[in-house]
């Protein structure tokens, strides 16, 4: 696997390191020793497919409040998608900084998403599927978000929203 370090401190984009031969391709998407050595969390507690029928159909921004903060490895296996993260973590120098990342089920690109960061993706084409492996299981009673479209952070999406849960669309303005 190949660990390119992002803008924000602790993200990650993971590549496949492929070995090649007439019949494609081999290469490992996981290693807990790989993500041990790159100072990531390993552990995965629960994995989730997302399966989007619209392009243009935007999911997040969601995390998980304290003490349920999640890590979260992301792949795109059908489609593709504009992956979007922002850094929540009050004490970071790269607090309120968001990066996006173009994955694609071609291009094989996974998002490392530390823990207290806020996630959410926008569908490129239709039948667009995402695979998340998570570090803990998914907790309802600590699940947030912050608006996509949130002044705050000055996201600039790749193309309309065409599907939008209200609840991602009502949350309130960001405040420190």
């Amino acid at each position: 696997m190949i660990f390119t370090a992002l803008p924000l401190q602790g993200a990650f984009t993971v590549e496949l390191d492929k070995c090649e031969d007439e019949r494609g391709f081999f290469a490992r998407s996981w290693c807990e020793e790989e993500f041990r050595a790159q100072g990531l969390d390993p552990v995965i507690a629960q994995c989730n497919v997302a399966f989007n029928r619209r392009r243009g159909t935007l999911r997040g921004m969601h995390y998980s409040a304290a003490p349920f903060e999640e890590a979260k490895l992301v792949r795109c296996t059908a489609g593709a998608l504009y992956d979007v993260i922002i850094d929540l973590r009050p004490g970071s120098p790269t607090y309120k900084q968001h990066v996006g990342e173009l994955l694609t089920a071609e291009n094989h690109r996974a998002l490392y998403v530390p823990k207290g960061f806020a996630h959410g993706f926008q569908t490129l084409h239709d039948n667009t599927e995402v695979f998340y492996q998570m570090s803990r299981s998914y907790s309802p009673d600590h699940a947030r978000g912050v608006r996509f479209d949130d002044p705050a952070f000055g996201i600039e999406w790749k193309t309309v929203v065409t599907v939008i849960l209200d609840r991602d669309r009502n949350y309130p303005d960001f405040v420190d």
